[in-house]
């Protein structure tokens, strides 16, 4: 289990995050709703390490990683797939598939055929460029890169921005597969109410550096919820 406990975010004086919980379970989507600038990817960012808290920790498998370099977090199995996908351009597929073996022992440096299950499009792909890809073919690839470190935690930062519908069913088939696996938490965050809505065991709202509602995905009311994001 993914467990935050209070942190706080500082951006120069610029404060991104006060007090901020949240909670992710193996087997389970927590999604993470809310309008633009109000700290999603912040909050992302923190758990990944790549922006340091300067408050609260953040505790995975009991272990608390607030300390720890985004490699070392790697390592312990947690994955980030950032918003706007960043995948090497100039790499092949498959090249890119490889760069997420820099997370994990030699032994297990293969890319796993289920990942090709996952993903049939990109077995077809291997030898094309990553930047001649689609968005939405490049955000299959970002998930699949991230899948090779075999990850207990998988995050996901608005997996769903700017590609075509087709592909966005694929990536929910996908991640309700992985969640029911039962070996792997992940963590959504997303805009697209109705992505979140048919996902989510769990949610958390934020607004303004905040969490202003969580709770059970059965528990959700729409109302409320979409008052955090419209503008």
């Amino acid at each position: 289990m993914l467990n935050v406990e209070n942190i706080d975010l500082y951006y120069g004086a610029s404060q991104a995050l006060k007090s901020v919980g949240l909670q992710a379970e193996l087997g389970n989507v927590t999604c993470v709703l809310g309008r633009n600038g109000v700290g999603k990817t912040s909050l992302l960012r923190a758990i990944a390490g790549h922006q340091p808290i300067q408050a609260g920790q953040i505790l995975w498998e009991d272990e608390d990683i607030s300390a720890l370099a985004p490699f070392e977090r790697a390592g312990r199995g947690i994955a980030y797939v950032p918003q706007g996908r960043e995948i090497f351009p100039l790499l092949s597929v498959y090249e890119n598939l490889q760069t997420g073996y820099a997370a994990i022992p030699r032994a297990l440096r293969h890319v796993q055929d289920e990942i090709f299950d996952l993903f049939p499009v990109l077995k077809e792909m291997l030898s094309r460029r990553g930047g001649d890809l689609s968005g939405g073919q490049q955000q299959q690839l970002a998930i699949a890169r991230a899948l090779v470190t075999r990850p207990r935690l998988l995050i996901l930062d608005e997996p769903t921005e700017g590609i075509q519908p087709s592909i966005i069913k694929d990536i929910e088939r996908v991640i309700r597969l992985l969640a029911d696996r039962g070996d792997m938490a992940i963590l959504l965050v997303e805009q697209y109410f109705e992505f979140a809505r048919d996902l989510a065991d769990s949610y958390a709202v934020m607004d303004r550096g905040e969490v202003v509602m969580a709770g059970l995905a059965d528990g959700m009311v729409e109302a409320d919820v979409r008052r955090y994001l419209t503008v």
